[in-house]
């Protein structure tokens, strides 16, 4: 690690991602902005053998870094990844962790991976949240995406729509609702208004288009959730679920499946929207897109949404 690192600021360890990918553009310019170090000393961890020429081809100053080396550096592309690159990815979050842990660092920021370069290297983990879940020996938890205008809790994660139905559980659905309650409680300082969706149609019109999941699952789950005291509605009809006038009156979606939750984020606040994983014993802010493989190593990659995950990252680790 370069440079004497700040005692007033937290540290905040910041993964680059895929190395191939925009991942290191976003963290160079985040850890150059004066915004940012007005706030954190942003430490990056990724490969040196990348960061640093990458950082002089956009004018940028070299950071704080942790070296993670690539087995076969000369090969890196830009926009071309490997089981090289998915390796790296992968060390660079393991080691973020081990840090967070041991308190060297207040909190992780992550950066885009590539899952076919981490399955390419091996690594039987589907991406980050089960990663970090693992890591830190954590049952209970879950992905939320959040932002100003919705935030959306997911009750099932990377899984094929397929297994959906099989793997929802009331309980589950139950965590989803208490650890969206507490994070969103935490931030607004009041209550939360909660809308948990439907899986079907209509959210099953009545078991006419369902095989039970409303009336058999994610009932029983709102009903537990109203018990405990929370402000709960649903299940909702997916449809109709993140209208204008039904957003100005929901804090925190709960979402069946991946895309159910993050359709509706991605097109309201695709630039600024934070992915936390919520019920880990460390803080883990991350953006909210992927690799864009195709912009690579190009200095045209917004870094708008790993700002705001720092910026969050920062926020939440105070508390």
């Amino acid at each position: 690690m370069s440079a004497a690192l700040s005692t007033t600021r937290p540290r905040i360890a910041i993964t680059v991602g895929d190395i191939a990918g925009i991942g290191p553009e976003l963290a160079l310019k985040c850890a150059a902005s004066a915004e940012i170090n007005a706030i954190c000393t942003p430490i990056l961890y990724g490969p040196e053998a990348v960061l640093k020429p990458l950082a002089t081809r956009f004018d940028l100053p070299v950071p704080p870094l942790v070296d993670v080396p690539l087995a076969h550096p000369a090969l890196i592309q830009p926009g071309h990844f490997s089981a090289d690159t998915g390796r790296a990815s992968y060390d660079a979050v393991c080691q973020a962790i081990d840090a967070t842990r041991a308190q060297q660092t207040a909190a992780i920021v992550t950066g885009p991976i590539q899952k076919e370069a981490w399955h390419a290297a091996g690594i039987q983990f589907p991406g980050h949240t089960e990663l970090l879940a693992s890591q830190t020996g954590t049952s209970d938890f879950s992905m939320m995406l959040t932002s100003e205008s919705i935030s959306c809790v997911l009750a099932t994660i990377h899984v094929p729509l397929a297994d959906v139905p099989r793997l929802l559980s009331t309980d589950n659905i139950l965590r989803a609702i208490r650890l969206g309650a507490d994070a969103l409680k935490r931030r607004l300082k009041r209550t939360p208004r909660i809308a948990v969706c439907g899986l079907n149609p209509h959210a099953g019109e009545n078991g006419m288009f369902s095989h039970g999941e409303e009336s058999q699952t994610i009932q029983p789950a709102i009903d537990q959730a109203r018990l405990e005291g929370h402000d709960v509605i649903g299940p909702l009809p997916p449809d109709t679920a993140f209208t204008p006038a039904m957003r100005n009156k929901v804090d925190v979606y709960v979402c069946m499946y991946h895309d159910q939750g993050l359709i509706p984020l991605k097109a309201l606040a695709f630039d600024d929207a934070v992915n936390v994983t919520l019920g880990l014993p460390i803080v883990r802010t991350s953006v909210d897109h992927g690799t864009a493989m195709d912009l690579a190593w190009q200095g045209i990659a917004h870094h708008t949404s790993m700002m705001s995950a720092i910026q969050m990252a920062v926020d939440l680790s105070s508390h």
